[in-house]
């Protein structure tokens, strides 16, 4: 049973598009597992209202569903809100896209930023980080019964048709250090590619291992892909906040720990991103 699929929109939806995060939780059709996880990961209340960034379209991780949001980021942003400012704080969701992060935290629109964000130098000049929270990995996908690519090694050779989703460099990246033969297809979203693997337009994705194993594990895809455990790069995913906030920053860093060291962070992994070939342990604090 996958438990805490699905964190359920409260009682109030502003006219911002901001979602508030209240107690309730299911998938539809699920009993009491996923309500309490949901309840425990997501409180909502009379308390503060924090605002915090997200993806809502990346299955696993940030989705937005008709039942609310779903996904790891959200479950951790949902924890770290609840350990910080208390049981009854008031969590409102923002859509948080890639290069729309650094102004929305700059800007004071958000409090926090938990959205596949990776830390790097440039960023840290612009906002600062607490965490990671996750490690991943750039990796490859491929469908389940394609077997031309086995090692890292397998690349250097191949002529594999590789999606290359606009204005992503993952696809790019691997074309030129990993597979200078393979033949990029480019699509405008990850959705699109995962619709071209499914249809043998193209052979493999690739982005972060911990995208592709929210698509894997997708009910619409569950059991047609595999991931195949190259960790071509590191990717950090550290909880974004205002340049300078020390004090936030250290009791991000906290609730993270306390989150890992209760077991929530394993219970939400497994929940989200367990239902592929994807492993992760809990990562180091750097951010201090």
């Amino acid at each position: 049973m996958r438990i805490g699929r699905v964190l359920r929109a409260g009682a109030v939806v502003a006219a911002t598009g901001l979602i508030l995060a209240g107690c309730g939780g299911g998938d539809g059709g699920a009993g009491g597992d996923e309500a309490q996880v949901a309840a425990d990961a997501c409180p909502g209340g009379g308390g503060k209202t924090v605002t915090i960034g997200t993806k809502y379209d990346q299955p696993g991780l940030g989705l937005k569903t008709p039942d609310g949001l779903d996904g790891f980021d959200v479950a951790v942003g949902c924890y770290i809100a609840k350990d910080i400012w208390g049981e009854d704080v008031n969590v409102k969701w923002r859509e948080a896209p890639s290069e729309e992060r650094e102004n929305l935290i700059k800007n004071g629109d958000v409090d926090l930023v938990t959205a596949t964000y990776t830390i790097d130098a440039e960023r840290d000049k612009i906002v600062d980080f607490a965490g990671p929270y996750l490690m991943a990995h750039q990796d490859l996908m491929v469908r389940k019964d394609y077997n031309e690519i086995k090692t890292e090694a397998d690349l250097k050779d191949s002529d594999l048709k590789l999606c290359s989703v606009t204005g992503s460099t993952s696809a790019q990246n691997v074309k030129q250090d990993f597979a200078p033969q393979a033949n990029l297809v480019e699509y405008g979203g990850y959705s699109e590619c995962m619709t071209g693997l499914q249809s043998g337009a193209v052979d493999a994705v690739t982005t972060d291992n911990s995208i592709l194993a929210g698509f894997a594990s997708d009910p619409r895809y569950q059991g047609m892909f595999k991931l195949l455990g190259f960790n071509l790069s590191d990717e950090p995913y550290g909880v974004g906040l205002k340049e300078g906030d020390t004090e936030l920053r250290n009791k991000v860093n906290e609730a993270i720990k306390h989150m890992i060291e209760d077991g929530s962070w394993q219970e939400f992994f497994d929940a989200h991103l367990g239902e592929s070939n994807f492993q992760a342990d809990p990562p180091k604090i750097t951010e201090k």
